[in-house]
C-alpha cells in the first residue's frame, strides 16, 4: 500500500539558532518522516527550499546529503537565528474521516 493513500502532510514551523541548525537539519534527515525542509530567516525571507523522500535516510544515507548540509553550514554562518519549515508525513491519518486515528 502507498503511504500516501492513507496519510496527509503536517506542517510545523521551529525556530533554531544558528549554530545548531546543521546538527537540527541532520537529525530530521536522519528521522525518514521528513518530506520537505524549508529554511527561513527571522522575516520570512526563503533562503533554502529542499525536498526530502520519506524514509530515504536510512542507516547512513544521511552522507548523500552532504552537499546539503555544506550549504545549511554555509547560511548557518550568516544569520543568528532561522525559522524552519518541517513538513512531514502523518500516518496517522484517516483520509476517509478526516480525522486523526
Amino acid at each position: 500500500m502507498n503511504p500516501d493513500q492513507h496519510s496527509r502532510t503536517i506542517t510545523e514551523r521551529v525556530t533554531v539558532a544558528g549554530g545548531e541548525l546543521v546538527q537540527f537539519v541532520k537529525g530530521l534527515i536522519a528521522d525518514g518522516s521528513v518530506r520537505r525542509l524549508v529554511i527561513r530567516r527571522p522575516n520570512g525571507a526563503q533562503l533554502l527550499d529542499v525536498p526530502l523522500t520519506a524514509g530515504f535516510a536510512v542507516g547512513g544515507v544521511v552522507t548523500l546529503f552532504a552537499p546539503i548540509l555544506a550549504a545549511v553550514g554555509a547560511i548557518a554562518a550568516l544569520v543568528a537565528k532561522f525559522e524552519v519549515d518541517i513538513e512531514r508525513l502523518d500516518t496517522e491519518f484517516d483520509e476517509r474521516d478526516h480525522r486523526p486515528r
